[in-house]
């Protein structure tokens, strides 16, 4: 599953934030990514007392709209999506190692070479993040 993702966006371990595809429809995607306790970022945050940091939530939300991007548009061979808004981001939960994460974007609208998207991240069925964001495809180097 995880070459899937590899064929998909340019994002590789340690900054893979995502596990698996579980659901693609036509205006949204669903993923999935476990924390494992010898992630790299538990070590400083915080020592004794590991919590995901609340921006690599965010990162995996981004990722999971990337594929839903590259996959909905099809034939994005060269073009690499990239984040280009941040909004309305709340935090409602902590998140640990040994939990599962179900990411979920749905596309909002798409102005240009702009997609507007919303993304939330769950916690067995409770939401722990909210946000809206865009991303653009642009031409890779």
């Amino acid at each position: 599953m995880q070459q899937e993702i590899f064929n998909t966006i340019p994002h590789r371990p340690p900054f893979l934030f995502v596990d698996g595809i579980v659901e693609m429809r036509d205006d949204s995607i669903t993923c999935t990514r476990t924390l494992r306790a010898e992630e790299p970022f538990y070590k400083g945050h915080y020592p004794g007392n590991p919590i995901t940091p609340g921006v690599l939530l965010c990162e995996a939300v981004f990722q999971t709209g990337a594929i839903y991007l590259v996959k909905k548009i099809g034939n994005a061979e060269n073009k690499t999506p990239v984040l280009c808004r941040i909004e309305d981001a709340k935090f409602k939960n902590m998140v640990f190692p040994g939990d599962t994460l179900t990411i979920q974007v749905s596309m909002r609208e798409r102005l240009q070479d702009f997609h507007f998207m919303s993304g939330k991240v769950l916690k067995d069925g409770k939401i722990v993040l909210t946000i809206r964001f865009a991303l653009a495809l642009i031409t890779a180097a």
